[in-house]
């Protein structure tokens, strides 16, 4: 368990007082399972290289998975800030159990209710909100992570299904997933999505072992060789890369939020750890080095608080654009991780302890820094925003 359980988050400006109490309960009750359930058996998790036992399952009864979709189709119909304040409360126990819930949610469930068929709606996504069915996503390739638009993967019409060949890589959840949303070129260069199904011959998820970041998440591959996939299983309502970047935009707004979550139970346990461990003769959070270190994170965690906030209610009323999506993104995750590192020192040798969640975070936020679009891809996307000029 986490070595001083978080009693409340930092609220620095009064943020709260502009939630709604439905947004309060949600995050309680995350924040109450994540206490529960993440916290007992994380570090060994982390520590071991193993995911989570049902974790999926779990999350789906919490109702986690795929909280905006509509309640027809198993989903709890919640707004954008309850998705957002959801995967605080998940990333403050670990940057995977978020990954795990953000690409369930954003990338698998987000694109077939969004452009899938109204069976494929109702074959796969109930499914996918309880847990029972778990999903990954195919985008980024082994020669082609920045630049999807240069994907190899393909398939081709062969009159009664397709025909579908290529590889995915630095997928979350593949070896366990039992259907993979892959968007690949058609014979015309255009880009389609496909929902895989495990069992498909030629179909297969090798894991990616020796990981220093996300120990306690599933990663692999997606490896197409000859896969016939039938001709109901592509999303008929988008064509181009709108599809996945659309999804990346969803995953990218969660991670925003997400984020916060790392970087508050790194600084409510420096701030605590900072009152308890004296050094010639007096808390160590007397002296003003350490004080300088506390006041700036408080600082940086609320400008994320109120730049989340802020781009939840454009995100419910359908104006936040790519660009503000990336600047948080990009933002926030540099925030969490000087945070969780910056926190360490403060715990001195400690720090690197499982007992604490500093080393934990850091390491994962290796990951989160340079998954869906890298730290710098998103400074760049600023500047196009701000200039008009396309500096990739």
């Amino acid at each position: 368990m986490s070595y001083y359980p978080l009693t409340s988050i930092p609220d620095y400006f009064g943020i709260d007082a502009l939630l709604t109490e439905e947004h309060k309960l949600i995050r309680q009750s995350i924040r109450d399972w994540v206490e529960s359930f993440v916290m007992p058996q994380i570090d060994q998790a982390a520590q071991n290289h193993t995911d989570i036992p049902n974790l999926m399952r779990e999350l789906g009864k919490v109702g986690a998975l795929g909280p905006y979709i509509p309640v027809e189709y198993g989903g709890s119909g919640l707004d954008q800030i309850s998705y957002g304040l959801i995967m605080q409360e998940l990333e403050r126990g670990d940057s995977a159990v978020r990954s795990a819930a953000s690409v369930q949610s954003s990338l698998v469930m987000f694109p077939i209710n969004e452009f899938g068929s109204e069976e494929q709606k109702k074959k796969y996504l109930p499914q996918l909100a309880s847990g029972e069915m778990i999903g990954s996503f195919g985008l980024t390739e082994p020669n082609h992570g920045s630049d999807p638009g240069s994907m190899e993967t393909y398939f081709k019409d062969m009159g009664d299904h397709y025909l579908l060949n290529g590889a995915k890589m630095w997928i979350t959840n593949s070896p366990l997933c039992d259907i993979a949303v892959v968007w690949a070129k058609n014979e015309d260069g255009k880009v389609q999505g496909l929902i895989v199904e495990r069992g498909m011959e030629g179909f297969t998820t090798p894991e990616t072992h020796n990981k220093w970041s996300l120990r306690a998440s599933k990663t692999g591959e997606l490896v197409f060789n000859d896969v016939k996939v039938p001709k109901e299983n592509l999303l008929p309502g988008v064509t181009g890369l709108k599809g996945p970047l659309s999804c990346l935009n969803s995953a990218r707004y969660g991670i925003s939020w997400g984020v916060i979550g790392a970087a508050i139970d790194c600084y409510c346990t420096a701030v605590q750890y900072s009152k308890e461990r004296k050094q010639f003769g007096k808390p160590i959070g007397s002296y003003q080095l350490q004080q300088k270190k506390l006041a700036e994170f408080l600082t940086e965690i609320t400008k994320a608080q109120l730049l989340c906030l802020q781009l939840g209610t454009l995100k419910n009323d359908h104006k936040a654009t790519p660009a503000q999506i990336s600047m948080a993104k990009r933002n926030n995750v540099k925030m969490a991780i000087d945070i969780a590192r910056e926190s360490r020192q403060i715990l001195g040798g400690m720090g690197i302890m499982g007992e604490f969640p500093m080393m934990r975070h850091a390491a994962n936020l290796e990951s989160v820094i340079t998954y869906e679009g890298t730290h710098d891809v998103h400074l760049l996307i600023t500047g196009l925003d701000i200039t008009g000029i396309n500096a990739f």
